[in-house]
């Protein structure tokens, strides 16, 4: 509703003669706005359309180069087991100011949970609050294994969680900082994950130079090589590293922020297929996604955060947009089914 109206404004100022220029990722934002359409690939110059003559394939093959297959696959869940309970979640940030408010949140193993809201109503705080990088005010997270039994994570660190055998993998929003070291080259960034594993003092480099090589092969990462520090690639190769070397861990969990943020239509669907690769080995994914279309094409169920609150959790297959745009924009809490 806010970038509806938003778009209404700049309709407005074309009408009174400005002249604007808007970039997004988002096909449909510009065919909804534009009049034409420059299209860049690898920063080289490729076209510009009219976009009453263009729609979301043909712009989608002028920016990768080829035919893009633009469906994302949703298989039913199999052999559901509950992963993860959430109850009565309560977090603070370093100011006090409460982040998350009394969340109740089931997660079940083969399912990807969508997670929607606008802008810092606690998406990062829940994903980092289940990760042991966030530090939980009161309230359960209770990790189920296969039998049923429970293993508590409010109040473990990550390095605790990792101590404890437990496989969970966590792409931030950060992807610089919290996530890769810029400094660092691939080989070791991905050291980051299995450095303790090395016997003695010296780690073992072979194994993360392959995934290195791997990755860059597997999804197309535009980079010198697996020596060029992680920092001078661009944003969407960065994304790239990070979520290829967090599904290479095959963990039981996946938590992943704006997992395709920076990213071209083509590498986005591979990212998309990944998370679904997961989805059919078993994984629970929780997965914060700021695009309301993909999210609901991806998502089997949709839990709705406003300020902290859960406002309400769907069925991905049947909400509708609309519907989700006001549970975001709801300050009151709603009795859903969990």
């Amino acid at each position: 509703q806010e970038a509806d109206r938003l778009f209404d404004i700049l309709r407005n100022m074309r009408a009174d003669g400005c002249s604007i220029m808007i970039i997004t990722h988002k096909l449909q934002e510009v065919l909804a706005l534009s009049d034409r359409v420059a299209i860049l690939r690898k920063g080289q110059y490729i076209d510009t359309v009219e976009t009453a003559q263009a729609n979301v394939q043909s712009l989608s093959e002028m920016m990768v180069g080829a035919r893009v297959d633009l469906n994302i696959e949703r298989p039913q869940p199999q052999n559901v087991k509950k992963r993860l309970v959430v109850k009565g979640l309560n977090c603070r940030n370093k100011d006090s100011v409460k982040t998350l408010d009394d969340i109740d949140l089931s997660v079940n193993t083969g399912e990807i949970l969508g997670i929607a809201g606008i802008s810092g109503s606690g998406q990062k705080e829940f994903l980092e609050a289940i990760a042991g990088l966030q530090e939980v005010e009161s309230g359960s997270i209770s990790l189920l294994d296969d039998g049923g039994k429970a293993l508590e994570l409010a109040g473990m660190d990550s390095i605790s969680i990792n101590k404890a055998g437990i496989s969970l993998a966590f792409v931030p929003e950060d992807r610089i900082g919290m996530g890769l070291v810029g400094d660092m080259d691939m080989t070791d960034n991905m050291m980051l994950r299995s450095y303790r594993e090395g016997k003695g003092i010296f780690a073992d480099r072979k194994k993360p130079k392959a995934l290195a090589e791997s990755l860059i092969n597997k999804l197309g990462i535009v980079t010198p090589g697996v020596s060029t520090p992680v920092g001078r690639l661009s944003g969407g190769n960065v994304q790239k590293v990070l979520v290829g070397r967090e599904i290479a861990m095959h963990p039981d969990i996946l938590l992943v922020a704006y997992p395709v943020r920076g990213l071209d239509i083509n590498s986005s669907y591979q990212i998309y297929n990944l998370m679904n690769e997961q989805k059919k080995k078993g994984v629970a994914v929780i997965c914060v996604i700021e695009d309301l279309d993909v999210l609901l094409e991806i998502s089997d169920r949709i839990l709705v955060l406003c300020g902290g609150r859960a406002t309400g959790i769907v069925d991905g297959r049947t909400a509708t947009k609309d519907e989700i745009g006001l549970l975001m924009t709801k300050g009151q809490k709603e009795e859903s089914h969990v």
